[in-house]
């Protein structure tokens, strides 16, 4: 028994020296993630997406998504990242190059996403977290060409950033009006998945507005059922019509695969953000410093409210535009500026898009009284940074 024993122990001890080596010298190795403005951009004309005709003819080719993916594809881009890893201090330690040996320097993480160039200029829109904590940005065109990128801005509440590249004779996307998008309406994915080239899907949009799935702070993601798999962050969702109907930018797998749930986000939202990246570096937006929570039934139940629908406000910081105005613990916001809220979402992107310094209404059920307040708008502050 006791010689079994030394044996276990021996082979624990001998597992815990391996693992502390490969995180020293190969953390890569234990590291399981898959590969993962007024600028002059092109609408779309107005008017819904004209139907797609597929022949039924035996032996004849069908219009299908040709057209589309011929007119978008151009102008999506792989974007490639490279990371420098941190060498530990011990791998500078004499001793421990004597017992270890030296491995030499530690090679660089990569990873492998998709843009999408907006404008002539070379301005290209991706995920913010393709390129988040990076050291080196590479774009590649679908013609072949190769160039370095540089960030212009990124908002990581909504995942998107903007890049810059400097190459002549770039093929832009039009943007499409994605708030006239419908549920069951085709669309095409365009991306790098898995680094392995530029692939286009199909699929149709199977729900709008999605929101509260916790990836962003401010979501309001289109779903489809279009094959979206890691490398296809930051690519185009088109319609039939070749026209950006949205920024890809996650699925819901458990294999890390798709299963046929993606979200996008939807053009008009990323068309405001890189618009305010481009001109000012930052996406300005309201703030009134209140912590809210959805309004259950159990909650109207207990507090014994009139109304169904709005947002409990759970705390409110001291000396903020929401505190200045008289807003208190409790109270249920109903509209703000005249526009609804059923939910935290719909409370997040309404106070986001009032113009800071603006005095705004905001009505408020504070138990069995319907009250009116005026608040002065602030701007949001910025979201701390997340350590490289």
């Amino acid at each position: 028994m006791r010689k079994t024993w030394l044996i276990f122990s021996q082979a624990v001890t001998v597992a815990l020296a391996l693992l502390f080596v490969v995180a020293t010298l190969k953390p890569e190795w234990l590291d399981r993630r898959p590969l993962a403005t007024v600028v002059p951009v092109m609408p779309a004309p107005s008017g819904s997406p004209a139907p797609v005709m597929i022949s039924q003819v035996p032996g004849t080719a069908g219009l299908g998504f040709a057209p589309a993916a011929k007119k978008a594809a151009p102008a999506v881009v792989s974007v490639v990242t490279s990371k420098a890893v941190q060498r530990g201090p011990q791998s500078v330690d004499p001793w421990f190059r004597f017992f270890f040996g030296d491995r030499g320097e530690p090679q660089p993480q990569g990873g492998v996403g998709s843009g999408v160039i907006v404008s002539a200029d070379g301005y290209v829109l991706t995920n913010n977290h393709v390129i988040d904590g990076v050291d080196e940005i590479e774009v590649i065109v679908s013609d072949g060409r190769r160039t370095a990128a540089r960030v212009i801005g990124n908002d990581p509440e909504t995942d998107l950033a903007v890049l810059k590249i400097e190459i002549d004779k770039l093929p832009t996307i039009t943007f499409g009006a994605s708030d006239a998008l419908q549920v069951g309406d085709a669309v095409l994915a365009i991306g790098n998945p898995f680094g392995v080239g530029q692939t286009v899907t199909s699929g149709i949009v199977s729900a709008l507005g999605r929101s509260q799935l916790g990836i962003n702070t401010f979501e309001n993601f289109i779903q489809t059922d279009a094959a979206i798999n890691p490398g296809n962050s930051g690519g185009a969702l088109v319609d039939a019509n070749g026209h950006l109907m949205g920024i890809n930018t996650a699925i819901y797998s458990r294999s890390g695969g798709s299963l046929g749930i993606g979200f996008a986000i939807p053009s008009a939202t990323a068309r405001q953000v890189m618009d305010g990246l481009i001109r000012d570096g930052t996406v300005v937006r309201g703030w009134i410093g209140v912590e809210p929570r959805d309004l259950s039934p159990e909650i109207v139940e207990t507090f014994k409210l009139p109304i169904r629908d709005g947002v409990l406000i759970t705390g409110v910081l001291q000396g903020g535009p929401a505190s200045s105005a008289g807003l208190r613990p409790g109270d249920v916001v109903t509209r703000v500026a005249e526009q609804p809220v059923a939910n935290t979402a719909q409370l997040l992107n309404a106070v986001a898009a009032l113009k800071p310094g603006s005095r705004a209404p905001l009505q408020v059920q504070r138990g069995d009284e319907a009250i009116v307040l005026s608040v002065v708008v602030a701007q949001r502050p910025k979201p701390p940074s997340r350590p490289r």
